[in-house]
C-alpha cells in the first residue's frame, strides 16, 4: 500500500478539474490579449473564472488578480503594500511561511522597515493584546499574519486581527493559502486588505494562485511587462491554470461541509490511534477542532534512536509525510515553526496532512508501521 499524507504540501488534482483544464487546453488556446476571435474566447474564459472566484469570496471580480501561486501573491502584497504606501513598520510572527517571513526580513535588512514580532504561546496562538500594543506605537503599520499555520495547523482569529488593524489604520495581509477551499471566507466580513491563494492546496493545479486586493487600497505592479490583469501583472495568462483554480475552488466550496466533517474524522481517528499505540506521543500546535486546521496534525514522537531515520523508514514503507524538528544547534537547520513554539529539538516531529481522498484504512496502515518501528526501538 502507498499512502499520501502530505496534502499541506500539495494535493492530488481532482479528476473533474483535470477534465475542465483539458477541455480548455484543447479548444481555447488563443492568447487572451489578442483582439481576434481566438483571443476574445480565451479572455472570456478568464473573466468567467474570475467571476466564479469573486462570487465564492463575496467580493468584486475587479479585486481578484491571478498570480503564479501563493509565494508570488505574498511577495506582491507585502512589497507593494509597504513601498507604495510608504509604510515604515511591519508586524508578523516568527512562525509564518517563509514566503512572508523571508520577504519581510529582506525588507528589514535593506532598511525599508522596522520589523516587530507578535508574541505567540507554545501552541502557536497569537497574543492579540500584544498585537494591539505594537500597532498603537506607530502611525501606520503593515500586518502579515496567516489564517492557519502550515506546519502545526493552529488557527488564528483573523476577524479579530482585522478589527485590531482597522482600529489602528494598519494594512492587513492575511496568508490564506492553507485555508482557502477548506473554510468559508467572506471578504465582506473579514477586514483584510490582501489575501492569498494557491490552487494546488485544494486539488487544483500547481503554478496558479491569486491575490485579493481591497479596492480601497491602490498599489503598483510587482511584475511589469504587458497590460495583463488590468495592468497589475505582466505576462501571458496561465489560461488552463486559471480555469483549474476556479473549478477546484467551486468544487471545494460545494463540498466544504461534507469534507470538513470527513477529514476531521480522519484526523481525530489518527489522534486516538497514536495515543493508544505509541507511548509518550504528543502534538505540536492546537488539536481541538475549533482552534486547529482540520487537514493538519503535527505529531511529536518520543526521543529514540530511530529519530533521524523515521521519515526514511516511513518512505520505504510507502508512506509520504513531512517531518522535522526544532533547531537544536547552529548547524542543524530544523523547522523555524517548531523552534518558534519551543518544541523539544531532540524529538522527531511528523506532519500528517489529509485530504478527501484519504481513508481510515490508510490511517490503520500508517499506525501499524509506526507501532512496529517504535516497538523494535523500545524492545
Amino acid at each position: 500500500m502507498k499512502v499520501y499524507l502530505d496534502n499541506a504540501a500539495t494535493t492530488p488534482l481532482d479528476p473533474e478539474v483535470l477534465k475542465e483544464m483539458y477541455r480548455v487546453m484543447e479548444s481555447q488556446f488563443g492568447n487572451p490579449s489578442s483582439i481576434h476571435s481566438h483571443g476574445r474566447e480565451a479572455r472570456t474564459v478568464i473573466e468567467k473564472a474570475r467571476k466564479t472566484v469573486a462570487a465564492l469570496l463575496h467580493t468584486s471580480p475587479s479585486e481578484i488578480f491571478f498570480t503564479s501561486g501563493g509565494t508570488e501573491a505574498d511577495n506582491m502584497a507585502i512589497r507593494c503594500g509597504i513601498v507604495d504606501h510608504d509604510i515604515k513598520h511591519a508586524v508578523t510572527t516568527r512562525i509564518e511561511h517563509h514566503a512572508v517571513l523571508h520577504t519581510l526580513q529582506a525588507m528589514q535588512k535593506s532598511g525599508l522597515i522596522e520589523l516587530s514580532f507578535v508574541d505567540i504561546d507554545g501552541r502557536g496562538n497569537i497574543n492579540l493584546s500584544h498585537l494591539d500594543e505594537l500597532l498603537a506605537g506607530h502611525d501606520r503599520s503593515f500586518v502579515s499574519l496567516m489564517h492557519a499555520n502550515n506546519e502545526i495547523g493552529t488557527l488564528t482569529d483573523v476577524e479579530a486581527v482585522g478589527d485590531i488593524c482597522k482600529k489602528h489604520n494598519a494594512i492587513f495581509h492575511c496568508d490564506t493559502v492553507q485555508t482557502m477551499g477548506h473554510y468559508p471566507i467572506d471578504l465582506q466580513v473579514l477586514k483584510a486588505d490582501f489575501i492569498t491563494c494557491a490552487a494546488h492546496k485544494f486539488h487544483g493545479p500547481k503554478g496558479i494562485g491569486f491575490l485579493y486586493i481591497n479596492h480601497k487600497l491602490k498599489i503598483n505592479p510587482m511584475i511589469y511587462g504587458g497590460a495583463q490583469e488590468r495592468n497589475m501583472r505582466g505576462g501571458t495568462e496561465n489560461l488552463h491554470g486559471i480555469v483549474g483554480l476556479a473549478k477546484a475552488l467551486e468544487i471545494a466550496s460545494e463540498e466544504m461541509a461534507e469534507h470538513h466533517s470527513y477529514i476531521q474524522g480522519l484526523k481525530s481517528y489518527l489522534i486516538d490511534k497514536l495515543i493508544n499505540n505509541i507511548p509518550g506521543v504528543e502534538f505540536n500546535g492546537e488539536i481541538a477542532p475549533d482552534s486547529s486546521l482540520y487537514t493538519v496534525l503535527n505529531v511529536l514522537f518520543p526521543e529514540t534512536e530511530i529519530a533521524d531515520m523515521l521519515l526514511f523508514n516511513l518512505d520505504i514503507a510507502g508512506i509520504s509525510v513531512s517531518g522535522g524538528s526544532a533547531c537544536s544547534s547552529g548547524t542543524n537547520i530544523g523547522s523555524h515553526v517548531l523552534e518558534g513554539i519551543g518544541s523539544n529539538p531532540n524529538r522527531p516531529a511528523i506532519r500528517f496532512s489529509f485530504s478527501k481522498f484519504n481513508t481510515t484504512e490508510e490511517i490503520d496502515f500508517v499506525v501499524s508501521k509506526l507501532r512496529s518501528l517504535f516497538q523494535v526501538n523500545f524492545s
